[in-house]
């Protein structure tokens, strides 16, 4: 999975989460942490550090759209990283949370059936990655 780079944690920066780390309803808390800052609103990218793949606000900011159909379960799902085209067309799955959010929406594992591919909000989007070829 993108957000964890290669972690096996809840978040890519550990087992816990911050409003010092993402930007999430800080005024709820996750696991043992204080309460923090609840921003209102988006924040810039490059305010909070990025993964290991370079990709930043994988947590809070704005739920991502996935490329994928909604599935209720894993089973059948492409083990190579593809698109999963053949569950509910008209819900695609919201992961990384948002600025809106509790906590628990933002970590990795988590992903949520409740956005209609042709509803428009301001705590939702999707990220377009591009990687270019390279010369030495």
């Amino acid at each position: 999975m993108r957000a964890r780079a290669g972690t096996t944690t809840p978040f890519y920066f550990g087992e816990t989460i911050t409003s010092e780390l993402a930007n999430y309803r800080g005024t709820s808390t996750y696991a043992d942490e204080p309460k923090g800052k609840y921003r209102e609103q988006t924040t810039d990218v490059g305010i909070f550090s990025p993964n290991s793949f370079g990709l930043y606000d994988m947590h809070g900011n704005i739920s991502e759209w996935c490329a994928d159909d909604w599935h209720e379960n894993y089973n059948g799902a492409p083990t190579d990283g593809s698109v999963w085209l053949d569950g509910n067309k008209n819900l695609s799955p919201l992961r990384g949370g948002s600025w809106t959010y509790n906590p628990n929406y933002c970590r990795s594992a988590c992903r949520n059936d409740t956005s209609w591919r042709d509803v428009y909000s301001n705590y939702v989007g999707f990220r377009l990655v591009c990687s270019g070829g390279r010369t030495l």
